[in-house]
C-alpha cells in the first residue's frame, strides 16, 4: 500500500499533471468570460436583427419549446472558445520551438544502384545485387 501511494505521488506531482490542472483551472475561468462575452453582448446584438432577446428565441412544436437561440448561442461560445485555444497553442508551439536547435541532419550511408535500384553502401564502387560498376561518390573519396 505505502508503494501504491509513492506512485501516486510521483504521478501527481509530475510536472504535465499539473500543469494539466492548471490548465483545467483557467479553462474554466476562461469559459465564463466566453459565455458572458456570448451572452451578454453577442446574443443581444444579434437579437436587434429579430427584435427579441436571441437566448430567449423559442419554436413550438406540437406544444413543446425548442430552445434554438441557447442553442446558438452555446455553439457561438463553443466556436469563440475553440478559436481562442487554436490561437493559444500556436503560440505556444512557436514559443516551444525558440529555444530549441534543430538537431543536425546524419549523412545517409546508403544509396540506390542506379541499375537495379537496391539499397547499396555509399562507399561501393560495384553493386552486390546487379554487379554493374557504379560511379565513385565523394562520400567514398573522404572515407579513404
Amino acid at each position: 500500500m505505502k508503494q501504491f501511494f509513492k506512485e501516486f505521488k510521483e504521478f501527481a506531482l509530475r510536472g504535465n499533471v499539473v500543469d494539466l490542472a492548471i490548465g483545467v483551472i483557467i479553462g474554466a475561468a476562461f469559459q465564463s468570460i466566453v459565455k458572458s462575452l456570448t451572452e451578454d453582448v453577442i446574443s443581444p446584438l444579434i437579437g436587434l436583427f429579430a427584435k427579441t432577446d436571441f437566448t430567449a428565441m423559442v419554436a413550438t412544436v406540437r406544444g413543446v419549446e425548442i430552445r434554438y437561440g441557447a442553442f446558438l448561442t452555446a455553439v457561438i461560445n463553443f466556436i469563440i472558445m475553440a478559436f481562442v485555444i487554436f490561437l493559444l497553442l500556436k503560440a505556444i508551439n512557436k514559443l516551444s520551438k525558440i529555444g530549441k536547435a534543430e538537431e543536425p541532419k546524419e549523412a545517409p550511408k546508403t544509396k540506390k544502384c542506379q541499375y537495379c535500384y537496391s539499397e547499396i553502401p555509399i562507399a561501393a564502387t560495384r553493386c552486390p545485387h546487379c554487379t554493374s560498376e557504379l560511379e565513385a561518390t565523394e562520400e567514398k573519396s573522404s572515407v579513404e
